[in-house]
Parts: structure tokens; sequence; C-alpha cells
């Protein structure tokens, strides 16, 4: 098994988490399952949250998926002019047999054309 990095992103409406839980947990379900990893494959998580998103952490929403034994992380994205407004961000550490290259990272909602240069 070799460690492996998955990105993924998604968009919500609202800063409220009953917008954001919802979306992270859609996030973490899709891009565990496009890449056929299980909670045991899981080493760690960090999301990170435009500056216009501060009414809950997206690692609360993992939790609630029953993801609490494993490390997560939430930070702030650097505020950088015309970026994705409302923008959840997550990178998935997890041990996997896949290569590098067999790997789908997932783009949701408005975070759809964030890597438009990443097949599906």
């Amino acid at each position: 098994m070799a460690v492996r990095a998955l990105r993924g992103a998604t968009t919500v409406e609202q800063d409220t988490p009953a917008h954001i839980t919802p979306r992270v947990q859609q996030l973490v379900e899709q891009l565990l399952a496009r890449n056929d990893i299980s909670h045991d494959d899981l080493i760690s998580m960090v999301f990170t949250v435009t500056e216009d998103i501060s009414s809950m952490f997206p690692a609360a929403a993992a939790r609630a998926m029953g993801l609490g034994d494993v490390p997560l992380l939430c930070a702030r994205e650097i505020p950088v002019q015309g970026s994705t407004p409302l923008c959840i961000r997550l990178l998935v550490h997890a041990e996997s047999n896949r290569a590098r290259s067999a790997l789908h990272h997932v783009y949701l909602e408005g975070a759809r054309g964030l890597r438009d240069d990443l097949p599906d």
C-alpha cells in the first residue's frame, strides 16, 4: 500500500450548518467511493474554507459521518481576489493500491471549474 493524497472541493449557497453539512458529507462520500477508499484506509483529512464561511467547522460534518477517529483539521484559505466564494476544499491522505494516475479527484457544485484539467 502506498500513501496517496486526494483532492476535492464543493461550494454552498449559504454559510449555515444546514447547507454546509450535507455538502461536506456528499464530497467525502463521493471522494471515498470513487477511489475505493474505506474508513480503515484513511490517514487524515484537511478541510479549508474561504473567508465567507464561519458558521461551522467542516470537520464536524465529517465526524457526524463516523469519522471521529480520523485526524481532521480545518483551516482558512488565503483570500485571493476573484476566487470561488463559499468554497470548501478537502485534502485526504489515505492508503491505496491505486496508481496516482488512477485517482479520481472530486469537484462538486460551483467548484467544478476549479480543476478542469483533471480527468473525471
